[in-house]
C-alpha cells in the first residue's frame, strides 16, 4: 500500500517510478479522489462545529422563553446532524475508493533495480558451480529410470486432474528429507524460528500480504470463504498484523514448511510435463520483519541462506536481480536463484528473495516503537523461498542422474535417508 501523503508531496516522482514498471501515471487520479475526500472531511468538521455551537444555544433560548429562537436552533441542530452524517458517509465512500485504488497499484521499484520489460531484462549478478559434463544425454527428472516408479502422474490425474503428482517410495522419502534438512539448516544454522502455520487464511491475511484484491484468480478459495495459501509468506508475515513491536524485538526471522496451492491461472500450456509447475506443492519459506534501516542488508542475508542450501546440495546455480517488468506486484527488489537443470539444459527458478519495504506493513498496520521514542513507524517485511521443495527435488534428481538410470544423492541428505546415498535404477534407496 502506498502512502497518499508521499504521493501528494511528490506526484511526479511517483508517476516516474510507476513508469519504470510499465504502468500508466496515477497521481492525478489519486490526488483528485484524495482532494474530494479531504474536502468532504473538512465540510463535515465545519458542519459538526456549527451543530455543536447551535446545540449550546438551544438551552439558553429555552431558558429565556424565546420559543421562536428555540425552534429555529433545534431545527438547525437536526439539519446539521443530518448534514454531518451525509458528509461523513460521502467521505467514507471516497476514502474506500482511494484505498481500493492504492491497493491495486504495484510497489515502487528500488533505485538499483534494472529497467526492463520482461525476464529478458533481468541481470545476472553471480554464478556458482559448473554444470556437470555428462557422457550421456541427461534426461528430465520424470524420464530417469530410477525416478519413474516413484513419480506417479497417472494416478494423481485420476484423483485430482492435471498438474498434480503422487510421489511414492524412495522418491517421496527424498522429497521429505529435503524439506527436513532445509528446516534443520534454517533453524540450526541460520537463526530462524520454525513455525507450523495454517494453510487456510481469511481475506484480511490475503489483503495484508498484497494477494488481494488484484490476484484473487491466482488462488483457491473454499466455499466458506477461506483461502488456500500460495506460500507461507502469507501466514508468517501476517502474524505481526496490527502489532506495535518494540525495536528490540527486530529482526523477527521465521521459517515454515507448508503445502502451497496455486491456480496457475496465467500458465496454460507452460511446463505441462513433469512436476515443475503444480497446483499443489511444498515449500520451505523464510520471512523477516525488520527495522527499515536494516532491510536491505537482511535481504542479502536471506539470499545467502538460500544460495548456501544449493551449494550444500552441489547444484550449480545463478543469481539474477529481476528487472522492473518482471518483478512481483508487492516487491521493491527481488533476487531469483535459478538452479541448473541438465534435463532441460537451462537454469530454472528455485527461489525468489524479495523485500517489500513498508508496502505490506501499511496494508496490515504492522509497526514498531523506535528505540529513541517518537511515533510508531512501519516495519519492513521480506520473504524468500528456502527452498521450493519440489523444484529442489527435480534439481537433485537431474544433476545426480547416472547413465544406468540411478541417481547419486547429495551427501548432506544421507543422515535423513538412513545413510543411503543412491536411488537405484529400479527405484530403491541403496
Amino acid at each position: 500500500m502506498h502512502d497518499i501523503r508521499s504521493i501528494r508531496e511528490n506526484p511526479a516522482a511517483f508517476d516516474a517510478a510507476l513508469a519504470r514498471r510499465g504502468d500508466a501515471p496515477m497521481s492525478s487520479e489519486l490526488l483528485s479522489v484524495d482532494e474530494a475526500r479531504r474536502a468532504l472531511i473538512h465540510a463535515a468538521e465545519t458542519a459538526q462545529a456549527e451543530q455543536n455551537k447551535a446545540s449550546k444555544s438551544v438551552g439558553a433560548a429555552k431558558a429565556s422563553g424565546d420559543e421562536a429562537e428555540f425552534e429555529r436552533l433545534r431545527a438547525l441542530v437536526a439539519a446539521k446532524k443530518a448534514e454531518v452524517a451525509e458528509l461523513n458517509d460521502k467521505a467514507k465512500a471516497e476514502d474506500a475508493k482511494l484505498t481500493d485504488m492504492l491497493a491495486r497499484i504495484a510497489n515502487l521499484p528500488a533505485q538499483d533495480v534494472p529497467d526492463g520489460d520482461d525476464e529478458d531484462g533481468n541481470v545476472e549478478i553471480s554464478r556458482w558451480g559448473s554444470p556437470r559434463d555428462f557422457d550421456f544425454a541427461p534426461k528430465e527428472h520424470f524420464e530417469i529410470a530410477g525416478v519413474v516408479p516413484g513419480m506417479d502422474f497417472a494416478t494423481a490425474a485420476k484423483t485430482s486432474g492435471a498438474r498434480f503428482v503422487m510421489l511414492r517410495g524412495a522418491v517421496a522419502r527424498v522429497h521429505r528429507a529435503l524439506a527436513q534438512w532445509m528446516l534443520d539448516t534454517h533453524t540450526g544454522e541460520n537463526g530462524l524460528t520454525e513455525v507450523q502455520s495454517p494453510v487456510l487464511v481469511r481475506d484480511e491475511a490475503m489483503y495484508g500480504t498484497d494477494k488481494l484484491p488484484k490476484f484473487a484468480e491466482d488462488s483457491y478459495q473454499t466455499t466458506n470463504g477461506w483461502w488456500l495459501i500460495s506460500t507461507s509468506e502469507i501466514t508468517l508475515t501476517y502474524s505481526v498484523a496490527g502489532d506495535v513491536l518494540d525495536a528490540s524485538e527486530l529482526p523477527i526471522r521465521l521459517t515454515s514448511h507448508t503445502l502451497c496451492f496455486r491456480s496457475e491461472a496465467g500458465s496454460a500450456g507452460r511446463d505441462t510435463a513433469g512436476m515443475l509447475r503444480q497446483h499443489q506443492f511444498e515449500k520451505v519459506e523464510m520471512v523477516s520483519v525488520t527495522h527499515p534501516d536494516d532491510s536491505d542488508a537482511e535481504q542479502k542475508r536471506m539470499l545467502r541462506c538460500a544460495e548456501a542450501l544449493l551449494e550444500a546440495l552441489e547444484i550449480p546455480y545463478r543469481t539474477v536481480i529481476l528487472c522492473t517488468g518482471d518483478m512481483g506486484f508487492g516487491a521493491r527488489r527481488t533476487y531469483d536463484i535459478e538452479a541448473w537443470l541438465p534435463g532441460q539444459n537451462t537454469y530454472r527458478e528455485i527461489s525468489s528473495v524479495s523485500t517489500t519495504g513498508d508496502f505490506q506493513a501499511r496494508r496490515m498496520n504492522a509497526r514498531f516503537k523506535p528505540a529513541g521514542g517518537g511515533k510508531p513507524e512501519f516495519v519492513h517485511t521480506l520473504n524468500g523461498s528456502g527452498l521450493a521443495v519440489g523444484r529442489c527435488l527435480i534439481a537433485v534428481l537431474e544433476n545426480g542422474q547416472n547413465a544406468d538410470g540411478s541417481v547419486t544423492l547429495p551427501a548432506v541428505l544421507a543422515p535423513y535417508l538412513g545413510g543411503k546415498t543412491t536411488l537405484s535404477a529400479d527405484g530403491n534407496l541403496v
